[in-house]
């Protein structure tokens, strides 16, 4: 794909943009900056955009059966009503905030919000995974990852796709939607972590589509993957960036492909070479995703 196939949804630069999320019923794109404090909202259409700092970093975001968005940040979740502006309580974090934060995250088919962490001093694999249910917390797995990434459910809600981006892997887990278990973890991608040699990327956040092929975005890679549920690469999409972060589909027909990118620390080369570091872009695919599930209290 050539440059004058995207489309700029939002040219502010993000410190680091993630967790693009499309609103169905409002027709709008919401997305967070984790290090710039706050959650986004865009009408694509309009062009309308609103945005409400938080008081610690947000990273994972739902949209919340009740209204409003289940905010997940560094202090824990909170809800955050998009119409006032409200910010009230749902559960503190459970882990060292001085060295942990959760990061990416995604809903399931039974409403429940699973969010991992990213343990900061990146000296052993001591990241956890936690799943929000009907408001309690609770801690899935421990240990095992650094930098939890890339969470997604396949179409049928039979297996769990989660990365670990410090370790450049992505694993395929066995789902049971109605009990929440997670097991019989099993590689489904490892990518090199030689930058000398065919480097390209390491992943970051993900999604799948209605075929239920499993998206990534390539952080350092400037690309966009797609993979078969069997692990088969079937494309790769070129970006006018090097640093997405994580995708969503969206639109009427969830056709269009939003992508978030990040421009916190990247070198002022790279920053002049790819003027769109940190915005939010979007494409249109011939394969469409799937709406994302609500967040049940």
């Amino acid at each position: 794909m050539t440059i004058d196939q995207f489309t700029v949804v939002h040219a502010d630069p993000m410190l680091v943009g993630e967790c693009p999320l499309w609103h169905p019923a409002e027709r709008n794109i919401y997305w967070v900056d984790i290090a710039g404090y706050k959650v986004h909202r865009i009408h694509p259409l309009t062009g309308e955009h609103r945005e409400w700092r938080m008081e610690s970093e947000p990273a994972a975001i739902a949209i919340h059966s009740h209204g409003g968005l289940v905010v997940a940040t560094r202090s824990g979740f909170v809800h955050l009503d998009t119409g006032s502006g409200a910010v009230s309580p749902i559960a503190p974090a459970p882990y060292d905030t001085a060295i942990a934060r959760f990061n990416d995250g995604c809903v399931d088919g039974a409403g429940r919000f699973w969010v991992g962490t990213i343990y900061e001093p990146r000296d052993q694999p001591a990241a956890e995974m936690y799943c929000l249910e009907k408001g309690a917390l609770t801690l899935k797995w421990s240990g095992g990852m650094t930098n939890s990434n890339g969470l997604a459910f396949a179409p049928e809600q039979h297996a769990m796709y989660h990365a670990d981006t410090t370790a450049h892997r992505v694993d395929r887990y066995n789902f049971d939607a109605e009990t929440g278990m997670v097991s019989h973890r099993e590689p489904f991608h490892q990518f090199s972590s030689d930058k000398a040699n065919n480097y390209g990327g390491r992943p970051d956040g993900a999604a799948v589509d209605s075929e239920g092929a499993y998206w990534c975005a390539m952080f350092e890679g400037g690309r966009l993957l797609r993979f078969s549920p069997q692990g088969e690469l079937l494309c790769e999409v070129a970006l006018p960036l090097r640093c997405p972060t994580m995708i969503a589909f969206g639109g009427d027909d969830l056709r269009t492909l939003y992508v978030t990118s990040a421009s916190h620390g990247r070198p002022a080369a790279e920053r002049e070479q790819y003027p769109l570091t940190g915005c939010v872009l979007s494409l249109r695919l011939e394969v469409a995703g799937r709406e994302e599930p609500m967040y049940l209290p």
